[in-house]
């Protein structure tokens, strides 16, 4: 081509210098005419066809390569080749020229197919992410730990090329710095190391609630990444927590409760010992009319007396034979009341148990499990299930204890 519009030049009277320039200038604007036609085509009507063809698919995985820009990225490879092919006809006997160009060309092509394997790789992450697999299994860390290789091997390349030296000549002269190299990428290697064994292992994922209050994080999971662990707290809050903390260090994966069949409600009320005693015929009586211990009473009635009249007890004395308490029909009532409740399940752990006694009272503990696990439905269940409880404790003539407060000494005599 050069040849060919020199030769054109010369016809049309000029001389062999200005013609030989004329050429290699007019040759060297159509290469550059070239590859911005290309740029512009392979931008526009090229890339809106891809657009709108992806669009109109029904599968959203190819929806990621148009958010990730990878076809974008692509367009820019044109105008980098073409240059690359067709510059050595402007330039034939400017070998120095011709490197230059060369090597500058050659810089582009690498970078800018890094930026397209890099969007390619977010692009998988993309994908992957909308799977139920990606819930227990992040792979985010190891394509970060890829790109960062990518980065890496992609500096070597460009530093050969502008040193005009093989790639391999420089990674070998690498192995003398693998110790600087360790440091440098520790947190990287760390990041890797811990992220396959959270994987594996399934310790934790996007989306779990973990607790770790060492480093104050306490809601849920937002990314798993190659050096770090984001989490958003209960007051919107991110805290950040390095991968191989979690392998090394203790935290509270919530995982499992999500998961179940219910959230714990584990909490005791406290009984004034000094309240607590046997109950009278009247006291059964009253407490018989209660309809979710009426059966109980009932049946407690016949055993005790089934028991006392075989054992042929004095009933005079209190001390003599067994006899029924309020607390003890108090915690009766309670565990019916729960069975009777739709937000407590029936089919995991449920206990109304009586612990050891302590300063602060005689504890009766509530141990069950409430089927809606949405913190909020959650917290405001168990409020209204110790709302009732707090409220019923009077009605078997007993007091919840608390300790005494201010009030408590303004009625005192300060002369008595």
């Amino acid at each position: 081509m050069l040849n060919i519009l020199q030769q054109i030049l010369l016809e049309w009277g000029l001389g062999e210098d200005l013609a030989a320039i004329g050429a290699r200038t007019g040759v060297s604007i159509l290469v550059a005419l070239a590859a911005l036609i290309a740029h512009r085509l392979a931008r526009g009507p090229v890339l809106r066809t891809i657009d709108a063809l992806i669009r109109r698919t029904k599968t959203d995985w190819d929806d990621a390569l148009i958010e990730r820009r990878v076809l974008h990225r692509l367009a820019h490879l044109v105008p980098g080749l073409i240059i690359y092919r067709l510059a050595p006809l402007a330039l034939v006997g400017h070998a120095r020229l011709q490197e230059i160009i060369d090597t500058g060309v050659q810089v582009y092509l690498v970078l800018t197919g890094m930026l397209v394997i890099d969007a390619l790789m977010s692009t998988t992450v993309d994908i992957y992410r909308s799977t139920k697999t990606s819930r227990e299994i992040s792979i985010k860390g190891l394509i970060q730990f890829l790109k960062v290789i990518l980065y890496f091997l992609c500096g070597v390349f460009v530093v050969s090329v502008l040193l005009d030296k093989s790639p391999f000549y420089l990674l070998s002269g690498l192995t003398a710095l693998t110790a600087v190299l360790l440091l440098v990428f520790r947190d990287a290697i760390l990041g890797l190391v811990a992220g396959i064994q959270l994987s594996v292992n399934r310790m934790v994922a996007r989306g779990d609630w973990i607790e770790m209050p060492k480093y104050g994080a306490d809601g849920d999971v937002l990314d798993v990444t190659l050096t770090t662990v984001k989490v958003q707290n209960w007051d919107k809050t991110i805290t950040t927590i390095p991968t191989y903390a979690l392998i090394s260090e203790s935290f509270k994966n919530w995982r499992g409760m999500q998961d179940s069949g219910g959230r714990r409600i584990k909490r005791s009320v406290h009984i004034d010992i000094s309240t607590v005693k046997f109950l009278d015929e009247q006291m059964i009586e009253r407490f018989g009319k209660i309809q979710y211990i009426t059966a109980h009473i009932e049946r407690k009635k016949r055993e005790l007396a089934e028991y006392n009249e075989l054992n042929q007890v004095d009933l005079s004395h209190l001390a003599n034979g067994r006899r029924m308490t309020n607390v003890g029909t108090f915690r009766a009532y309670v565990e019916a009341y729960l069975k009777n409740h739709p937000q407590i399940s029936q089919e995991m752990t449920f206990l109304v148990r009586q612990l050891a006694p302590t300063p602060k009272g005689l504890p009766i503990e509530i141990y069950v499990f409430c089927k809606d696990k949405v913190w909020a439905n959650y917290e405001a269940i168990q409020a209204d299930i110790f709302d009732h409880i707090l409220a019923i404790v009077p009605v078997f003539d007993l007091q919840v204890f608390q300790e005494p407060a201010g009030t408590d000494f303004r009625g005192l005599n300060p002369t008595a």
